[in-house]
């Protein structure tokens, strides 16, 4: 049997505040001198920036899909050992799952953490009605436990006092309605934590406007998990040296598949393709991230020649998303610019998304560092497209999403794969990188 008091932040609707509440309250319960361990409901990489640089922990996403329900348990409970609280911050609406269902929801992870729940309802252009909109989310599912309500965007004194009385759950804050709550977002939601530290300063707002010691009392009725916590093994011994590129322009990792690959035998090196030559390492993970706000600079970046010759050498790359950008031919957005020119394709950027959703597949024979058969799920939003040449090869076959084009993912060249999807690694997945890296290192 496990315990920690945890508190789950679930919204009413996209856009109703969950975020400025969910990283408000961190930052006020870290400013108590508690120990807070961050979560991220589903597959985003933004938010989880936010926690971790509130926190001082590294936020972890809990995705159902992705990591099955043992997955999502395990990680919690391993991520929380030391914390005081833990804080979940959920997605989307609170029933909002995958194809109009229930699975990856917020209430899914409510469900499997027996977490107890804040609803955060945002009453803009709304009194009394906001009473009907409670009681339907109360009484969908009455497994859950929804403790109270925080409201969002009060208007005034005079908005609150036409709500209060008519309350049939507890009101754990009334937040007004100010413009200096808003977060800049770009085209693939919020602005990182390293571009903008205003959501620390939302911990006052929460303080002021919220009944921090009642949500405290409500993350401490959270029942014991029935689950024991996942062992601790000693890190294996590193087998290879991993690259992980990491700057402005390269920055989406899920923080499970970092320690996947350490799991595996990596000994992770960072860097910067921006502004550091390429380290000397026996293979790179290329993240996702917003390559496309640096073109210039990539264009002329010492490192990606330096990788454009290494991969052509054999030195085994995986990239996604912004990753996989950056090692096209070229890529057109105000102007054409050259990029590293290791995966037989160009890029355009479009106006709108893309794709966006999960991905799940699996690697087909001959693909590059991944032998046949590797399984896997992940996800994919992105606003371009890439254009592969007409001899390309595919590493990936997909049974959900789209992929480079028409369900295949993971245009490769020699030993470098390139793919629009964002793995969730498994031991397999991270292996035959790690695998790879390793036999390049005894050429």
């Amino acid at each position: 049997m496990t315990s920690i008091p945890r508190i789950l932040i679930a919204g009413t609707h996209s856009g109703c505040g969950k975020t400025t509440v969910a990283t408000g309250l961190m930052a006020a319960l870290v400013a108590r001198g508690l120990l807070v361990q961050p979560f991220k409901v589903g597959p985003d990489f933004i938010d989880p920036t936010h926690h971790t640089a509130i926190c001082g922990r590294a936020s972890r996403n809990l995705d159902p899909f992705m990591m099955g329900d043992r997955g999502v348990t395990d990680t919690f409970l391993r991520a929380c050992r030391g914390a005081d609280i833990a804080v979940i911050e959920g997605v989307m609406g609170f029933f909002d799952g995958i194809d109009g269902s229930d699975h990856s929801s917020t209430a899914h992870v409510a469900r499997l953490l027996q977490a107890p729940v804040l609803l955060v309802a945002d009453i803009r252009g709304m009194s009394r009605s906001v009473h009907a909109l409670i009681k339907g989310y109360r009484e969908y599912d009455p497994s859950l436990s929804l403790a109270g309500v925080i409201f969002n965007r009060v208007g005034s004194p005079r908005h609150r006092q036409m709500i209060e009385p008519g309350l049939h759950l507890p009101s754990y804050g009334w937040i007004p309605r100010r413009e200096d709550l808003e977060v800049q977002s770009r085209h693939l939601g919020l602005v990182m934590a390293h571009e903008s530290g205003s959501m620390a300063s939302f911990g006052a707002i929460i303080k002021e406007s919220c009944d921090l010691d009642a949500i405290i009392a409500a993350a401490k009725t959270a029942p014991d998990l029935p689950l024991q916590e996942p062992a601790e093994t000693p890190p294996p011994a590193s087998r290879a040296a991993i690259g992980i590129a990491m700057d402005g322009a390269f920055c989406f990792y899920y923080r499970d598949n970092l320690d996947c690959l350490k799991r595996s035998g990596a000994d992770p090196v960072f860097f910067s393709p921006l502004a550091d030559r390429l380290p000397d390492v026996d293979g790179i993970y290329l993240g996702g991230g917003y390559p496309e706000l640096h073109l210039p600079a990539l264009e002329s970046a010492r490192c990606m020649q330096d990788l454009k010759a290494a991969a052509d050498a054999g030195l085994p790359v995986y990239a996604e998303c912004g990753g996989l950008i950056a090692l096209t031919e070229e890529i057109a957005a105000d102007r054409t610019y050259r990029l590293c020119g290791v995966l037989p394709a160009t890029t355009e950027m479009t106006q709108r998304v893309a794709a966006l959703g999960y991905v799940d597949g699996r690697s087909v024979a001959g693909s590059g560092m991944f032998p046949a058969g590797v399984v896997f799920k992940g996800h994919e939003f992105h606003y371009s497209k890439v254009l592969p040449a007409r001899d390309a090869r595919f590493a990936f076959t997909l049974s959900r999403g789209a992929g480079i084009e028409g369900g295949r993912d993971g245009l490769y060249a020699a030993s470098t794969v390139g793919a629009y999807m964002h793995a969730y690694f498994t031991p397999q997945f991270a292996g035959a990188l790690v695998d790879a890296a390793v036999q390049y290192s005894r050429r």
